[in-house]
């Protein structure tokens, strides 16, 4: 995926807010991507690693890392004028 075509979006939320699940210290992080379906489970290994040892670098601990992929078809993206993604030429491959 090209660099130009990431959004991310950040929410922070109190502590009373958000609860976190036993034995994970107060550093616990619940992250959330929404991508395109059709990346093969070794894709998905691949970018669980790279999103632990990131939040690693940070001081966060591998344990308190929950990730969670939201699997969309393409034809449920409108995009660049309301196409469906699965007719657009997205730059990039989503069966990887």
């Amino acid at each position: 995926m090209p660099e130009w075509d990431r959004q991310i979006r950040y929410a922070a939320h109190k502590a009373e807010d958000f609860h976190v699940v036993p034995g994970r210290s107060d550093n616990y992080l619940f992250v959330e991507i929404t991508l395109f379906a059709g990346r093969s489970l070794e894709a998905k290994r691949a970018l669980y690693r790279q999103v632990v040892e990131r939040f690693g670098r940070l001081g966060v601990d591998a344990d308190d890392i929950t990730i969670v992929l939201h699997e969309v078809p393409p034809d449920n993206w409108g995009i660049r004028g309301g196409k469906p993604a699965s007719q657009v030429d997205l730059g990039f491959k989503v069966d990887v």
